[in-house]
């Protein structure tokens, strides 16, 4: 006998995450009020996005008709091209590391759970466990003047 919503528990059903449809509701609404809207997108291995914009794994992007070009909102992912110092550039990444989607102008919009896996290093994503060292510190050439 199936439960209140006429739905039969016994049958194995998949049904789809929220999260993409939030996403472009979000987008929607921030284009029918004239707001920016911007993302913010968790970076590791499975995204192409410009890694010199990249901070503490993460990068927020301007999703603005204005800012980029063939946006496509998906079930799985989302991809556009945008220019970056004035270079083209195609974006693409899983909407399960999109980590929020906001208003540039308010900041309202909502935030997501994201997975962060174990085996992503912390820091910038974009540089070698060599790089992310820091440099060896120098004794300061300044004086001190009483």
């Amino acid at each position: 006998m199936g439960n209140f919503f006429g739905s039969d528990s016994s049958k194995k059903e998949t049904i789809q995450s929220t999260k993409p449809y939030l996403i472009r509701a979000l987008f929607d609404w921030c284009v029918d009020n004239s707001y920016t809207p911007y993302i913010s997108i968790f970076v590791d291995q499975n995204v192409q996005v410009p890694f010199e914009f990249v901070k503490n794994n993460e990068i927020v992007l301007n999703l603005a008709p204005s800012a980029c070009k063939d946006l496509e909102l998906g079930n799985e992912y989302i991809s556009f091209k945008a220019r970056f110092s004035g270079v083209a550039r195609d974006i693409m990444f899983p909407v399960t590391h999109v980590m929020a989607i906001y208003s540039k102008e308010n900041s309202q919009g909502m935030s997501f759970p994201v997975n962060i896996p174990t085996d992503t290093p912390p820091g910038n994503s974009n540089k070698s466990s060599s790089e992310q060292k820091e440099a060896p510190k120098t004794k300061s050439h300044l004086k001190l003047v009483k």
